[in-house]
């Protein structure tokens, strides 16, 4: 196993600290200057081949106690762009290269630090926007991590349960030794399939949503966009069919990610320009998870492709009065209740009623297979290969956590890392 490095805070800052993992961590460093007392910081002066580095913070973890299960050192170095060149260059002349992206984590995931569970949501977390998506990869994370181990659990209890049945077939078990095995891995079942449920709205926030703002030209679409951005997004002219294609923005609503996307108006036009600028639109509309159907006073709201909830709104309120929910972003007239249903809005589409949040497509397969597998089961009278599905609902489940070591998919979990992690 090699001995790796990299930085592990972010670039332009006063400090730098480099981190350094692997056999030789401790004897590489101790070329470089003396070691202090593990896990107590000390200032040092870091040499080599005769010339001063820097000097800096060190801090060594010696295994397994560390974040990554082997002999890890902590550099914290001045962050000049220089000094951490010439550490990197002093660390790879003594043996050392530079960490892959996600290899600090996978050797933690090896090492038995932390699960594929884990290392997904340490990577959400640091990938957080917002307060929801904080929130999720922490305490989301946390849920199904518990739910994960709760189902490993009756998993175990199930499949020892089937064991019996086919070890001691002419023992004359009661019924309800059978009953019982039927309806624990129904209720097993039931829950992952409640689980699944929630699962497009735990992606939604991990991803963020797109709102769309749909309407005819001159409808206030691209002023309705400027005041909720808060800035000035996409050009606003009097000339109808300004707007050509989709203009959007990345806002918070309600501590949730949403993209939040400009349309053509829709019209039917001779222009090849605009006309294809009227398609996306629809396009973009028909793969939205939100829509704003804008309309001016006195005129009609566009039709809402179906099966995606929507808000209609007037806007130029300060012009005419309109019916129903009117706003004007020139005036701010009914600014704050819209920002305020919107937000409402993305805290609905992203809303996992509390359930293990299975917000990556890895994590939904998984559970999906261990499912698919317990319904299997159920369909089965067979007691040994009964037993078949359920081992292989227990494969499935141990996938999810990694226990399973399959390269594949741990090329996937951890290739998607930035470097330091």
């Amino acid at each position: 196993m090699s001995t790796i490095f990299a930085p592990i805070t972010g670039r332009g800052g006063a400090v730098t600290v480099l981190r350094l993992s692997g056999p030789e961590a401790l004897s590489i460093t101790s070329s470089l200057t003396p070691l202090p007392a593990p896990r107590r910081a000390g200032l040092r002066r870091l040499r080599h081949e005769g010339r001063d580095l820097d000097e800096a913070l060190v801090v060594i973890f010696p295994a397994p106690h560390s974040f990554t299960g082997e002999d890890v050192v902590e550099l914290a170095l001045h962050g000049g762009r220089a000094v951490l060149a010439a550490v990197s260059g002093a660390l790879a002349a003594l043996g050392a290269r530079p960490a892959e992206p996600g290899e600090f984590s996978r050797r933690a995931h090896q090492n038995g630090r932390m699960d594929l569970l884990q290392a997904e949501a340490m990577a959400d977390l640091i990938a957080a926007e917002t307060e929801a998506q904080r929130a999720m990869a922490l305490e989301g994370a946390d849920a199904l991590h518990e739910a994960c181990a709760g189902w490993r659990e009756r998993l175990r209890q199930i499949m020892a349960q089937q064991e019996a049945l086919i070890d001691f077939p002419d023992e004359d078990l009661p019924p309800e030794v059978e009953a019982a095995l039927v309806h624990g891995i129904a209720a097993l079942r039931d829950e992952m399939h409640a689980a699944l449920a929630t699962a497009p709205a735990a992606e939604r926030l991990r991803e963020g949503l797109e709102f769309v703002i749909l309407g005819a030209p001159n409808a206030g679409k691209s002023t309705l966009l400027n005041a909720l951005a808060g800035e000035e997004i996409a050009i606003v002219s009097a000339i109808p069919g300004t707007t050509r294609d989709a203009v959007g923005v990345r806002v918070d609503l309600g501590g949730v990610p949403v993209h939040l996307t400009d349309t053509a108006g829709l019209r039917d036009t001779a222009d090849a320009i605009e006309a294809e600028g009227v398609k996306r639109a629809r396009a973009r509309a028909a793969r939205a998870d939100f829509l704003l159907l804008a309309a001016a006073p006195g005129e009609d709201f566009p039709p809402a492709p179906p099966g995606i909830p929507a808000l209609y709104l007037h806007t130029k309120a300060d012009l005419a009065p309109a019916p129903g929910f009117a706003v004007s972003a020139k005036t701010g007239l009914g600014m704050a209740e819209l920002r305020t249903q919107l937000a409402q809005a993305a805290r609905d589409l992203t809303d996992t009623k509390g359930a293990a949040a299975l917000a990556r497509p890895r994590q939904i397969a998984c559970v999906r297979d261990t499912a698919a597998a317990l319904d299997a089961a159920l369909r089965l009278e067979d007691p040994e290969l009964r037993g078949e599905e359920l081992r292989a609902a227990a494969q499935a489940l141990a996938r999810l956590v990694g226990i399973i070591g399959v390269e594949e998919i741990l090329d996937a979990v951890f290739s998607g890392f930035c470097i330091g992690k």
